[in-house]
This record gives structure tokens, sequence and C-alpha cells, in this order.
């Protein structure tokens, strides 16, 4: 027997850049990656530098004995950035990804990210959004007037910063399309697809 034969996957519909850092989180990271690739798409992984990034796992364990409150973090798979923020030419892109985890905690302080957020956003390309990826978002001054959903405990980052914040799967707002945490993967990549595509 041979090689088994392989469907071939769709090229050349653009290039999707998806910031990271150590403490992105894997389900909101690795999901999209391959999502968009299904469809065509050249995923960039940008991070502060071209390297190997740690990716960790959050979740609020089922334990009825010893119940947490917020979600626990353990170490998951890593993620490499080919580019540094700084290296992103931004015009080059058809979209952006903005993940989840603690890396937005640190990453919106990028001057570099910043300046290529706000891009997309002026030039009204699609953006997508889960979890803490508001953080970057909002801190590039463009959720004014616009409204999206998180996660709960991120829902500051948009009325602080003059959002309307809505409890929901997935919040589409013209270019914006937003998620609350990796469980609403499939209605966000559903929509942040068809925006892509134009539909």
């Amino acid at each position: 027997m041979g090689q088994p034969e392989f469907p071939q996957l769709p090229k050349g519909r653009g290039k999707i850049l998806l910031p990271l850092g150590d403490g992105t989180e894997v389900l909101d990271t690795l999901y999209p990656i391959f999502r968009l690739a299904e469809e065509g798409y050249e995923v960039v992984v940008a991070g502060p530098k071209a390297r190997l990034y740690h990716g960790v796992m959050h979740e609020i364990p089922p334990e009825p004995s010893i119940p947490w409150d917020i979600t626990r973090e353990q170490p998951a798979y890593h993620v490499r950035a080919t580019v540094a923020f700084a290296d992103v030419q931004p015009g080059d892109y058809k979209g952006l990804f903005l993940s989840g985890g603690r890396a937005p905690e640190y990453l919106r302080y990028d001057n570099h990210l910043l300046e290529a957020t706000r891009h997309f956003f002026q030039a009204g390309k699609p953006v997508a959004m889960v979890c803490h990826g508001v953080e970057i978002a909002a801190a590039a001054g463009c959720l004014v007037g616009r409204t999206a959903t998180t996660v709960a405990k991120c829902a500051l980052d948009i009325t602080a910063f003059g959002g309307n914040y809505v409890d929901s799967p997935v919040v589409v707002d013209g270019n914006l399309v937003s998620a609350r945490t990796w469980h609403d993967n499939a209605h966000l990549m559903a929509r942040f697809v068809r925006m892509l595509a134009g539909v």
C-alpha cells in the first residue's frame, strides 16, 4: 500500500494576523489557526519576538469539594511566532484574530501591536476577538461605541473603554465579531469565516 491520499486544502485567500505571547490560551489560539487554514487563509502568528511561546489551559475544575471562583491555569502546548510585532506590516493582512489567555494582559502595552490593531479597525477589515483578547482592542482605543462580548470578568474592558457589553455566545458589530470563551469557538469562527469571505 502506498501513502494515503490527503485532500488538498484551498490556498491563497490572504493572511490573517494572530498575536500571542506567553500565557496564551491554547484553545483560543490553536482552533482558529487550524480552522482558518482549512478555509485557505495563511495564519501568521506574531509575538513580541519571533520565538516559541508557552501556551496554557484555563478551566474551572469540576471538583465540588474544592471549588474555584475563577479559572485555574496549567501548562499546555507551545506555539511559535514567526514574526515580531515590530516587523508586522498590517496592510499585508486581510484580518485580525485576538485570542485570549493571560497574554493580552501584557501584550496590550506593546505600541507596535496597538498600532497594528488600530489599522484593522480603521480600515474596516474583519476582526475577531475572544475572551481576554478584548484587552488588546480596548487598549488600542478601538471599542468606543462598539458592542461586543467577552468572558464576564472582562466586561469592564469593554464598558470602561466606551463600548457596550452583551453576554452572548457571539456578537457581530460591523467588522468586529466577538465571543466569550473557547466554548463559543464554533459560533465565533463560523461568523468570522463568513465575514472574511464577504458574506
